[in-house]
């Protein structure tokens, strides 16, 4: 298996949250690779891996950092491969990674998702490949059918909690 996705987090510590994403890539049966790289630590092994992404089959990039967060725009900066930042809530809240990786310069988009909100950019790097395979795309249609089939089964189990002023 080629991967066509790439997972990478500033450190380790930041796997817990990532987690969520290789999960789903490994639901929808999507080759994907995970690896850690610091923009601060490894700056030339950040470069060498984003020039070297094409070539290895890459087609999106999901880049995970917290505090600092500069990992997604350095990223981002190297390649014209589509980068989805994920920021990681290390110390304030999260906030100072989301603000971090969503203010970028013009001509270094990073699509941002949410504070920990990986299994999102897990989807919305599927989204982006899956516009040219139907399989995948399938797979998709799918996957978010069974999203509604859990609020109508959640809906169903709430109509059976009983209340005294409980109208429904």
């Amino acid at each position: 298996m080629k991967p066509v996705i790439s997972i990478i987090m500033g450190s380790t510590s930041d796997l817990p949250v990532m987690e969520k994403a290789a999960k789903f890539f490994d639901e929808m049966e999507v080759p994907f690779e995970i690896n850690a790289l610091s923009a601060h630590r490894t700056p030339e092994r950040v470069e060498a891996f984003a020039k070297g992404a094409k070539e290895r089959g890459i087609k999106v990039i999901i880049a995970a950092a917290g505090m600092a967060a500069h990992l997604p725009g350095v990223i981002a900066s190297m390649t014209p491969i589509p980068v989805i930042g994920v920021p990681i809530d290390a110390s304030l809240d999260g906030m100072d990674a989301l603000l971090a990786i969503v203010q970028m310069p013009p001509g270094i988009p990073v699509a941002t998702v949410g504070i920990n909100g990986s299994l999102n950019a897990g989807i919305l790097a599927l989204q982006m490949i899956a516009t040219g395979d139907e399989a995948l795309y399938n797979k998709l249609v799918a996957y978010k059918e069974n999203l509604k089939g859990k609020i109508e089964k959640a809906n169903e189990d709430l109509s059976k909690i009983q209340f005294k002023f409980k109208t429904n």
